[in-house]
């Protein structure tokens, strides 16, 4: 999954209309390791929709946009309209329910 920084959120989310799952995690968080492989999987398995990462540590600014209070984090965006998100960890089908619903 490729990072996504405050200077590529524009370029790469905001202007982007198809569907963006941004996965806020930290190098230090156990489910977010959890949550890795998971991500990877659904990446492959949906070659239309963009995945990003985005390091809560490194990116503050970006994670005060999403008011992010814990981890992991899986927001939804699609035609720069924030349309759902899900916190914690939660088995991969929940989250395929969720990439499905907002394509």
């Amino acid at each position: 999954m490729k990072q996504i920084t405050k200077d590529t959120f524009h370029e790469l989310v905001e202007e982007s209309t198809t569907l963006c799952v941004l996965d806020f995690y930290a190098d230090w968080c156990g489910p977010c390791r959890m949550m890795a492989p998971i991500m990877e999987e659904l990446e492959r398995e949906y070659p239309a929709v963009s995945f990003y990462k985005v390091n809560v540590d490194h990116e503050r600014e970006l994670a005060s946009m999403f008011h992010v209070e814990s981890i992991p984090l899986i927001a939804f965006v699609k035609n720069n309209t924030f349309l759902d998100m899900s916190l914690g960890y939660v088995p991969k089908d929940k989250i395929k329910g969720m990439i499905e619903e907002n394509m």
